[in-house]
């Protein structure tokens, strides 16, 4: 059996090995007497998806180093624009993305989207999603995303995949469509982070 105890409240001068400290974060000091702060799961405010051409999730942590984009009953008033998840370092990051989205269904249907990572929209304003996709750090500032996503009618599953490399530390995250103008009409959409 193994016993979890804190050394001090505050950090201590000199890091010692095992040591596990409080200061607001949880920190933890490994055999190389190196600190590092121990990062837990960091959920966000949920936005009603049900208005407006973006929604954005500002001010996150430069330890970030995943992303879960969550989608729950989400569709926009569009016929056909794809959605798309942009991130950013001080502004959102609209060119660069490699990668693809693909419809299927009876018949299966890819977009090759480089302004975000993109998640295919085959029927309009009638496509409800459910989902998430994860985007991680690579390091050096570059993200990698992946995701599966489906119709609430079961009619179809979309699938995403790219990469991305950003000019500085990401910080921002910005789900919008391709076309820029369809708006949000149903659901909600929150992320998850962590470091």
């Amino acid at each position: 059996m193994s016993i979890l105890a804190l050394t001090s409240d505050t950090l201590i001068g000199t890091a010692a090995a095992g040591n596990i400290e409080y200061n607001g974060q949880f920190f933890g000091t490994d055999s190389n007497a190196s600190r590092a702060q121990l990062q837990r799961i960091t959920q966000g405010t949920v936005v009603a998806s049900t208005s407006g051409t973006s929604i954005d999730f500002t001010g996150l942590p430069a330890w970030v180093k995943k992303i879960t984009v969550m989608f729950n009953g989400v569709s926009t008033n569009g016929a056909t624009s794809n959605y798309l998840i942009q991130l950013g370092a001080g502004s959102v990051t609209t060119s660069g993305y490699l990668g693809a989205t693909t419809f299927l269904s009876t018949v299966a249907v890819s977009a090759n989207l480089t302004t975000g990572f993109g998640i295919y929209n085959a029927s309009g304003a009638s496509q409800v999603f459910h989902g998430s996709v994860q985007i991680t750090t690579m390091g050096s500032n570059l993200w990698v995303a992946s995701g599966v996503l489906a119709q609430s009618n079961g009619a179809a599953t979309i699938t995403t995949g790219g990469s991305v490399t950003l000019g500085g530390t990401l910080d921002r995250l910005r789900i919008t469509t391709v076309n820029g103008t369809d708006a949000y009409d149903a659901g909600s959409i929150n992320i998850l982070y962590e470091g």
